[in-house]
């Protein structure tokens, strides 16, 4: 049989030789496939698992003052997720630890989020085996970014406890930094939805878990505890454990039920975007006074201060030139302007 024309049929669209992205992308620099790149040309296929399935890992680490924090923690953590998941970057340590540096200093960011991560990559053959997909390693700067915004961090955040249960261990090894968000971002619609500013997911026990991006304490009779099942152990979870131990406060990480938050003297939650970020409103009622409580403020200037301690933090070389990488907006040859403002 023939194949016919129809005459009334709508002519084909072209097909375009490159992708014009309408789109505008943050200030920063990418680093894929050996190449050093402004944000606006960091893509990957669609065919990648990563985007098709969430089959990725990755870790973030801040640059403040022009200093990484606790970089090595986070190359930790990232390595580890990579070997949980059978996947292999074409880098060791140090190697990505450089490419870091790089994209930071070709950003010329003195307050910088910072990305590494690693996507299952795509099949030639569109084969369904993940030992037949090429692993796509990747890493970006972009401006400094917090959880909580100036205004909240000296009120302190309303946070709505959803629902939503996190995704349990069992399913889903919370020490690998993933990018299942589905369960976060219906909490956070709940939050919206009744007036709140961010959200708490419980735990398959019914406990509080934890919330997008960031883990929570609270504080009783000078006591901190933070939930210890279902729940990622963040950098910054880990980093007020240290400074606790430095200052004498008693910290541990337990089942911590949703009248117990409630009850508390004081709560805050803890995140690389933003460090220890005060909560005074939970569900529309206020935690103690609605004030920021004296443990968390201690904690928070002391966090800050540790981010010009040697020991924590590594210093970023904004000298640097890359052969072949144009400068531009956000590739140009970096000199460190003013030191930024804390969050």
């Amino acid at each position: 049989m023939s194949n016919l024309i129809d005459p009334h049929a709508k002519p084909l669209p072209s097909l375009s030789a490159h992708h014009i992205d309408p789109h505008s992308y943050p200030d920063g620099v990418a680093f894929l496939d050996g190449q050093y790149l402004p944000m606006s040309q960091a893509k990957i296929s669609v065919l990648d698992w990563g985007f098709l399935h969430s089959d990725a890992t990755y870790d973030t680490v801040h640059v403040w003052d022009g200093r990484f924090f606790r970089l090595d923690l986070h190359l930790d953590r990232f390595f580890g997720g990579l070997e949980k998941l059978r996947m292999t970057v074409p880098f060791d340590r140090d190697g990505v630890a450089e490419i870091l540096h790089n994209c930071v200093a070709l950003s010329g960011h003195r307050a910088a989020y910072v990305e590494m991560l690693c996507t299952r990559g795509a099949s030639p053959t569109f084969c369904r085996d993940p030992r037949d997909a090429i692993n796509r390693f990747m890493t970006f700067a972009v401006p400094f970014g917090s959880v909580a915004n100036a205004e909240q961090l000296q009120r302190g955040l309303h946070v709505a406890i959803s629902d939503k249960v996190r995704i349990p261990p069992v399913s889903i090894d919370p020490t690998i930094k993933n990018y299942h968000w589905l369960d976060l971002v219906r909490g956070l619609y709940d939050a919206y939805d009744r007036g709140a500013e961010t959200a708490l997911l419980l735990d398959f026990n019914g406990n509080v878990a934890e919330g997008p991006g960031f883990n929570v304490f609270c504080v009783d009779d000078g006591k901190l505890s933070t939930p210890a099942v279902g729940v990622l152990p963040g950098i910054t979870r880990r980093t007020v454990f240290d400074i606790c131990a430095e200052a004498g406060l008693a910290v541990a990480a337990a089942d911590v039920s949703v009248a117990a938050l409630r009850q508390s003297d004081e709560v805050f939650i803890t995140s690389t975007a933003g460090g220890i970020m005060p909560v005074t409103m939970i569900d529309g009622v206020p935690v103690a006074d609605r004030k920021v409580g004296a443990i968390t403020r201690r904690l928070m200037a002391i966090y800050w201060q540790k981010h010009g301690d040697p020991a924590w933090c590594s210093p970023v070389h904004y000298s640097l030139t890359i052969p072949g990488l144009r400068p531009g907006k956000s590739t140009a040859r970096a000199h460190a302007p003013k030191s930024p403002r804390r969050p």
